[in-house]
């Protein structure tokens, strides 16, 4: 952490504010509706304490859903220039490794405060939005809500369920009516999500690596996968983004937005498709590739996170910008859309801290709480601070990896390139689903070769993991 620039602990000025908020509000400068009665639910991670977010749903007589998002009101007791403030401002993001979590936000408030937990009334800010059966937002709003959420849910029980393959959560099963509703929510994501794939949005499923310990030892890597849950959380929140940024657009606000410019290495995602009979157009276009994803998708779905994975890294990383009035938006390449923030993960990231201050002078129509030139200096600060997380993120997990695979030199896996620079070539194995570096025989090799490999060398402190072509 304070390699990367981040500070691993509080100030002792942020302790001492932070032993002065003893409640979470029930009122802040927007007069709250009271929407504790609705079936509020979350869905996160099965070990997850700082829930930023709860769902609801409820058919229109037309056909229609009204969707309603609410997004824990974390500025309510997070002030701009306090010195938790300060901390959250400087890191911009939690970090989230294997040995330890390091939050951006007290526990005190982003595991209870300010976390939307099960059982507890909190405030929030609610977008509202109605959604057609072919997926399109016709009507929404955004307000202030005092909401309960009834049910702490996680996504692999809830997916299993929703797809079939396993059965209801018990918590579910105990909220009368909540099993409809979910299902409801569950159909209309699914319809966004057609919506957005017809529109060129990138339908891409990369593997994410979770380690398993027993005790203090480390016995394998769990593999991650979407599921029918998390894509209804991530549908909602694509679309309540989409929603957020519109809103301060029409208000002549500027707002912080998630842009994914033209990917870097077009040319060898071309070439990549072309290995697979397919010819895409010289210039980028996300709908065509999401054309390709599809029908490779279909064909070989035991391969396609491989193939996801080239994608990602060739088409270059995500990047937070300011969006000002009259000017125009960068868009997202990936998410095929022109208005998309971060808004709905408070707790955990300080540019949706932002947002949800912009929204909310916005809604009480007071002065913007930013200027011109430091919103600026934070879109860069997030971007860099965001890079320089997930570096620390990825080197924590590789020392897991790396211990995992110690005992394991001389043997032989099978693996795809997943980075070819004059800095270094990169490979991740099929099983388990760990990346290190080739350290020779690499030549000719780039992102998406598939190779087979031995293992060569590990250093457990530095995260080292170094193969040879075998």
């Amino acid at each position: 952490m304070l390699d990367r620039g981040l500070e691993p602990d509080f100030s002792p000025s942020a302790e001492r504010e932070l032993e002065r908020i003893t409640r979470a509000p029930t009122r802040g400068i927007l007069t709250p509706r009271d929407l504790r009665d609705l079936l509020w639910a979350s869905i996160d991670n099965d070990d997850s304490r700082d829930l930023d977010q709860l769902s609801f749903a409820e058919a229109l007589g037309d056909g229609s859903v009204k969707i309603r998002v609410a997004v824990a009101d974390v500025d309510a007791l997070v002030k701009e220039g306090s010195a938790i403030d300060g901390h959250a401002r400087h890191n911009t993001t939690s970090v989230y490794t294997p040995a330890e979590i390091f939050p951006m936000l007290p526990e005190k408030l982003s595991t209870d405060l300010t976390s939307l937990g099960q059982g507890e009334e909190r405030m929030a800010v609610v977008v509202e939005m109605v959604i057609d059966p072919e997926g399109s937002t016709n009507q929404s709003e955004i307000y202030s809500a005092l909401v309960l959420n009834h049910a702490k849910l996680a996504y692999r029980s809830v997916g299993d369920w929703l797809a079939g393959d396993g059965e209801m959560p018990d918590r579910v099963a105990v909220v009368d009516g909540l099993a409809g509703n979910l299902r409801l929510q569950d159909s209309v994501a699914q319809n966004l999500r057609r919506s957005r794939l017809d529109r060129g949005a990138l339908d891409l499923e990369t593997i994410e690596a979770r380690p398993v310990f027993e005790a203090d030892e480390i016995r394998d890597l769990h593999a991650e996968h979407k599921n029918r849950a998390t894509e209804l959380i991530e549908d909602f929140m694509i679309a309540a983004n989409g929603v957020t940024a519109r809103y301060l657009t029409a208000r002549k606000f500027p707002s912080l937005r998630r842009v994914v410019r033209t990917p870097k290495r077009w040319e060898r995602i071309v070439d990549l498709a072309a290995g697979h009979g397919t010819k895409l157009p010289s210039d980028p276009d996300s709908k065509a590739l999401q054309q390709f994803l599809a029908q490779r998708r279909a064909a070989d779905p035991l391969r396609f996170p491989d193939l996801s994975l080239s994608v990602v890294k060739l088409m270059g990383p995500g990047e937070y910008a300011v969006e000002f009035p009259g000017e125009p938006a960068i868009g997202h390449f990936g998410l095929a859309v022109k208005d998309y923030n971060h808004s709905t993960a408070p707790n955990r990231r300080f540019p949706d801290l932002i947002t949800q201050r912009l929204l909310k002078a916005a809604l009480s129509q007071t002065p913007i709480p930013y200027g011109r030139d430091e919103l600026l200096e934070l879109a860069r600060r997030c971007t860099e601070k965001a890079d320089d997380a997930t570096k620390v993120e990825r080197l924590v997990g590789k020392s897991a990896a790396a211990m995992l695979l110690e005992p394991r030199l001389g043997d032989r896996f099978d693996a795809i390139v997943t980075g070819a620079s004059p800095k270094g070539t990169w490979v991740r194995l099929l099983h388990p689903p760990v990346e290190g570096r080739v350290v020779s025989g690499f030549d000719g090799m780039d992102v998406g070769d598939r190779v087979h490999v031995e293992l060569f060398h590990t250093d457990v402190e530095r995260g080292f993991i170094d193969f040879v072509v075998a």
